[in-house]
């Protein structure tokens, strides 16, 4: 696209290689690379999951990397195909920390969802699984009909947000209903340092407020002096009817974090929106953590 005229100029990319799908997306500027990830195909997501789909490991399950000034793929990782839908990307934010995360929604063998750890060394990508979040029983009665012959919620990782300050990941559990805190300080070795829950296919835990959330912790904001954490409660609406039958109506919560882990849901802050609108993503004025991108590391690094 023409900077200053905004014209599309055609395709951004000029060699996807084994790229066929696409979800989230960020780069490292000095670095002159950018890393992508994958959910599916327009008819894998528009009229809601595909479970035959699901359970072919037909979602994605890559990574890819990309020479960001050429335009090109420069490597594709495979997570392996029992890991499905591989969505939000998360580099750090300093560029001179060439590593990231990535969270996948669930592992088909297991229900269990998962957080991955990218890094490049010696000239080439490299990721590992660093931690996983485990499926909750719960009696199929209980379950929609989508998961009922599982007789489990998996959690189903649906968001990421990494803190501007690269210490700590904050992790969506949209099925379960918990937020997650990670302390990350040593990239390959995540230590669990908060957790609430709220809504949930099965728990439907209420706010502390007495409302009821609908849903669970979806698309994630965190404020930039890492303080404050946000989260909304729908995913997609055809998703939505699926996993949750009885309604999502719209909402947004926030929770405390405390500066060396640690959090709790503010019971003094809840948003609510007209009947029929659904709340997904969140933009904070001034910036925030998902959205701002340093082209110079920090001091020191």
């Amino acid at each position: 696209m023409d900077c200053e005229t905004f014209e599309v100029l055609g395709r951004w990319e000029i060699d996807r290689g084994p790229q066929e799908k696409h979800y989230d997306f960020w780069w490292n500027l000095p670095r002159d690379y950018m890393v992508s990830s994958e959910w599916a195909l327009p008819p894998q997501f528009e009229n809601g999951i595909v479970p035959e789909d699901l359970l072919s490991n037909k979602y994605g399950h890559h990574i890819h990397f990309w020479d960001l000034r050429a335009r090109r793929n420069v490597q594709t990782i495979d997570l392996g195909a029992n890991h499905q839908m591989a969505l939000e990307v998360r580099p750090a934010h300093d560029p001179g920390r060439e590593y990231g995360f990535i969270g996948v929604v669930v592992d088909t063998t297991n229900l269990e969802g998962s957080i991955w750890t990218w890094w490049r060394e010696g000239g080439k990508f490299h990721i590992e699984k660093t931690a996983t979040i485990p499926p909750e029983p719960a009696a199929p009665e209980l379950l929609p009909p989508l998961l009922q012959g599982f007789g489990a919620v998996p959690p189903l990782v649906t968001d990421i947000d990494l803190s501007i300050d690269d210490k700590f990941l904050y992790v969506a559990c949209w099925g379960t209903g918990e937020m997650r805190q990670y302390d990350v300080t040593e990239p390959r070795k995540p230590k669990l340092t908060g957790s609430v829950h709220i809504g949930g296919i099965v728990r439907r835990t209420p706010h502390p407020n007495g409302q009821t959330f609908a849903g669970g912790p979806q698309m994630v904001e965190i404020s930039r002096d890492g303080k404050r954490v946000y989260w909304t409660n729908s995913l997609y609406s055809t998703w939505d009817n699926q996993f949750y039958p009885d309604g999502v109506p719209a909402a947004q919560v926030m929770a405390r974090a405390e500066p060396g882990g640690g959090l709790a849901l503010a019971e003094d802050y809840w948003v609510a929106f007209p009947d029929g609108y659904r709340a997904h993503q969140i933009r904070l004025e001034g910036g925030d953590c998902s959205t701002d991108s340093f082209c110079y590391p920090s001091v020191g690094t």
